[in-house]
């Protein structure tokens, strides 16, 4: 096949997540062009979801490589690093509290996130309200793009940043994610300090993880006052249907939830109790471990739609990291091709370690923590990682996207 050079290439990415906003940015910097293309019909169109802390090792070098690090540290929150681990009975059972000038994993709102890799590029660069129905054209190129209103586009390079159910990923790949057997209920909680006084103390300026083995409870904060709990059980992918409940039913959903955590204490249910408004249903899927494919032709994939783990801290990570890897080898690469293929080495084996460390670990998230792991709790650079995960990989649960759960593709 005929391959173009990178900086005459017609380069789509389908969508405009943290993922493919810095593939195309980190681009845009080595002077190459592309379009994103996102089903949202623009960038107001939805709340972006939860928080996210954003590592050394991978989040920032991206970051780095876009040359919005700097930037990025106005808008961070680095005291939301303090992390606590409860007992059901609300006893803190173990703190770490960031240490003076601690830049390695601070928190960031998605929306902040999206909003200061948005403002980074050129106006028009992402096309609002297009959602692929499919990715056609033949190994010789171009390849096609077919959107859901009709419309085609014609391009060299399609690279799917379209997260958990990629309408990318059939191109390169027959794997479809798995539900994992653990199913999260978002709650959300506003003005903290006036509305929630009790709760603030509790889970502290970062976050606050408790687990009985069979259920479990994250709390998160927010910029502006705001707190996201993530409630954590095994549960069949039905559960809510089957109960006779649906996600607009708060006072049902919530007698349901406190009948599982009899026992639990008052100052722990809170987190079940006291939220504002409406529950989110986000059950967690994942894809097999290892997800590898032959190289394709004008097609790849980065973030989720390569590599789906559970939530753990690392999957937005990982998405910029691919896309800023993947950038720099179109602008360090003859062709296309070569850049793909020199990305696709790295990035894959990559992704297959970490799924395999990873793998089971939505049931690490509802584990009571033992001797052992609490006494790492409290060390320096010790975190989640030192359950199922490699050290220093994790930060805790990553806040979920703000997208409708997604069961089906």
């Amino acid at each position: 096949m005929h391959s173009p050079t990178p900086a005459k290439a017609r380069i789509s990415i389908i969508g405009a997540g943290p993922g493919g906003l810095t593939c195309a940015h980190v681009l845009r910097q080595h002077g190459i062009a592309a379009t994103v293309y996102d089903r949202d019909p623009d960038a107001a169109a939805r709340n972006q979801g939860g928080s996210l802390d954003l590592h050394e090792e991978d989040g920032q070098r991206a970051l780095r490589e876009a040359g919005l690090l700097e930037e990025f540290f106005t808008l961070a929150r680095f005291e939301s690093q303090e992390e606590r681990r409860l007992d059901t009975a609300g006893r803190l059972l173990g703190h770490r509290l960031p240490a003076e000038g601690d830049t390695a994993r601070p928190e960031i709102d998605r929306g902040q996130l999206r909003d200061l890799l948005l403002r980074s590029l050129d106006p028009g660069t992402v096309r609002w309200g297009h959602t692929l129905e499919s990715v056609g054209g033949s190994a010789d190129g171009p390849r096609t793009l077919t959107f859901t209103d009709g419309s085609t586009v014609e391009t060299d390079l399609v690279v799917g940043a379209d997260g958990a159910f990629s309408r990318v990923r059939p191109a390169v790949s027959d794997a479809e994610p798995r539900y994992t057997g653990v199913g999260f209920l978002e709650a959300r909680f506003d003005a903290m300090e006036t509305a929630h006084p009790e709760l603030s103390a509790l889970v502290g300026r970062g976050s606050a993880h408790v687990a009985d083995g069979e259920r479990g409870l994250f709390a998160q904060r927010n910029s502006g006052g705001h707190m996201r709990v993530y409630v954590m059980r095994r549960v069949p992918l039905d559960w809510m249907a089957a109960s006779g409940l649906r996600p607009q039913d708060a006072d049902g959903i919530r007698a349901r939830l406190v009948a599982e955590y009899a026992g639990w204490s008052p100052r722990i249910l809170r987190m079940i109790t006291e939220n504002d408004g409406a529950y989110v249903d986000r059950p967690l899927f994942a894809l097999p471990v290892p997800h590898t494919w032959e190289h394709t032709p004008g097609v790849t994939l980065l973030g989720d739609a390569a590599h789906l783990m559970p939530p753990l801290g690392v999957g937005v990570n990982l998405a910029m990291l691919d896309a800023a890897e993947l950038a720099l080898a179109l602008a360090g690469s003859a062709t296309v091709d070569d850049a793909v293929r020199t990305y696709e080495k790295t990035m894959l084996p990559r992704s297959a370690e970490i799924a395999r460390m990873l793998e089971g670990g939505a049931g690490f998230l509802l584990e009571e923590p033992d001797a052992d792991e609490l006494a790492r709790f409290g060390e320096p650079g010790a975190g989640p990682a030192d359950g199922p995960l490699a050290a220093g990989r994790s930060g805790g649960v990553e806040g979920a996207d703000g997208r409708a759960p997604v069961t089906s593709s």
